[in-house]
Parts: C-alpha cells; structure tokens; sequence
C-alpha cells in the first residue's frame, strides 16, 4: 500500500506540468486558436521563472515573472495569428522553436557568469518549495498523503484548472469566449469584441503555460537549472487537450494519468522474471499521446463521412 501511495503522489507530481500546459492550451483552442508554441512557452516561463528566483529569492516574483513571460511570447503569436492573420500552426512551431532556443541560450550565458560555474536555487526558495500538509484534508487515508500533501505549484495548478472550468462552463463571459471559438461571425454579429476577447485569452492562456515550465526548472530538476527542462512536455500537453476534450476538470486527472506513465519505470515489478527496457518506459507517454491523437483523428474522420448509402464522400461534397 505504501508504494502504492508513493506511485500516485508521484503521478500527481509530475502531472503537475501536464496540468498547467493542458488548461492554458484549452484556454487558447476556446478563443479559436490551436497554439502549437506551448512547448517553447513553457520553455521561457521555466526560464524566468528559474532566473527571478534566482535573482530575488522569492517564489511568488518567480511565479509571477513565469507567468508574464509566456503572457509575452503569446503575445507575439496573438499578433502574428489575429492581427497579421498568420498561419496558426507555422507561428506555433516557430515560437516552440524561438522559445526552446532561447532559453537555452540564456541559461548558457547565466551559467558563464556565475562564479560556481552552476546555477541553484537559494535555500530559501527551496524550502518555499517543500510539500505542504492541508491541515486534516491531508490525514484522509491514501487520498490525503497523494493530493494534500504536494508542493504549492501543484495546489496553485488544481485552482487554476477548476477557476477555468467555471468560467468557461458557468459564465456568460467564458459563454462568448466559447462561441467566438466556434462561430466568430456570429459572435462578431451579436457585438461580442472578437478581437479582444482573443488577446485577453490567448495571453492569460500563455501565462498559465509560463508557470507550468517554472514548476519544470525549479522543482522537477531539484532547485538547479538545466537546458531543455521542459522536455517535451509542452507536446503531451497539446495531446491532452483532446484527451480532456477541452474541458479543464477533465484535464485534472488526464494529467495524473500521463504523469503515472511518466514515473511508472520508478515502480514497475522487477520480480516478474523478465525484464522490461527502461527505454520503454521512456517512450511509453510519447507513445500513449501518438495513440490518443491517432484515434481522435480517425474518430472524427468517421463522423464526419456520410454513410455509404448516401453516395459521395463528405469530404469530397465539400470540396
């Protein structure tokens, strides 16, 4: 029981980043605008992030500098897709490229002017970082020691997901959002403010990107700044939207699923008698995101073809 505690506070750990990457894409894909740049956002908040608290000491500058800085490079993808009507996708891969590259590139110049050649976060952050017990909620069996017993990134990932839920499923704000997404004509029609609708959302949809890749460099590598810390989570994020389809409570627990398949090498049997490659265990939530997008793809293509008894193909009518 206890290592199997272990196991899911574990999944939760690291669908923590998951879970932030997830809503932020929702929040982007309701305003009409599928932002393949989360990876190279989530990048720059890992970035400021680890750099702020690196500077000030202070976990709440560092949270709040994540999150203006994938604000900032949404920013330029709003503009290049909304205002100057770019290519959503091409716009999208060149920032997770912009974005990955850049923060790399900063990294690399801190660590050369730093006198110990590496970079780590103060004790104080560290600590800042430790879990923290919800009083009484963390004594519920199981369930205690795997949600209310987690850092603050992972609480500050949960609200943020449930306040989305709301305001997109609850309230006549997140009701425009949503039809500017499906029908802007329509929206546009009924004198909803398209245009600013899409920045607001696409930039607070950056924002809660930014932070996820700040949970990336400053907890997930233990304090200590590392190239490439997002790793790909950026694209599993994207995959999860559709997983949760769209809806940002889904996306709680679609997060934790992926997690547990990120740490299921950590705590598979190895009494079994054969032995699994750990590769595989690498490869297993690439190979699990490809699957959920493969099938939602073919599920789609199936709803939209007409029956055969209706003659030509629905694909082919509207072309």
């Amino acid at each position: 029981m206890t290592r199997l505690i272990s196991f899911l506070a574990h999944a939760v750990y690291m669908g923590t980043p998951l879970l932030f990457g997830t809503v932020g894409e929702i929040q982007n894909e309701k305003a009409g605008h599928l932002n393949l740049g989360v990876e190279g956002t989530m990048a720059m908040g890992a970035c400021a992030g680890f750099m702020v608290a690196y500077k000030t000491g202070s976990l709440w500058l560092s949270i709040l500098a994540a999150f203006l800085m994938g604000a900032l490079v949404s920013l330029i993808y709003a503009f290049l897709t909304i205002t100057m009507m770019a290519n959503q996708n091409v716009t999208g891969l060149t920032l997770t490229i912009f974005g990955t590259g850049l923060s790399n590139f900063i990294g690399e110049q801190m660590i050369s002017a730093s006198p110990t050649g590496n970079l780590k976060l103060p004790d104080g952050v560290m600590s800042s970082l430790k879990n923290i017990d919800i009083p009484l909620l963390s004594k519920i069996p199981v369930l205690g020691d795997v949600l209310f017993s987690q850092n603050i990134f992972t609480y500050l990932s949960i609200v943020i997901a449930v306040i989305m839920f709301i305001y997109l499923k609850k309230t006549k704000v997140g009701l425009n959002l949503r039809t500017i997404g499906e029908n802007p004509a329509v929206a546009d029609a009924v004198g909803i403010s398209v245009v600013k609708y899409k920045y607001i959302n696409v930039l607070i949809g950056g924002g809660i990107c930014g932070i996820g890749g700040a949970f990336c460099s400053m907890v997930i590598n233990g304090g200590v700044w590392m190239a490439n810390s997002v790793n790909g989570l950026g694209w599993i994020a994207v995959a999860l939207v559709i997983f949760a389809v769209w809806n940002p409570a889904r996306a709680i627990y679609g997060a934790y699923i992926f997690g547990a398949f990120m740490v299921l090498k950590y705590y598979f049997p190895k009494n079994l008698g054969f032995t699994v490659p750990e590769s595989f265990f690498d490869m297993l939530p690439y190979l699990v995101t490809a699957l959920v997008l493969i099938i939602t793809s073919v599920k789609k293509s199936r709803e939209r073809s007409r029956p055969q008894s209706c003659g030509i193909n629905y694909f082919r009518e509207e072309r």
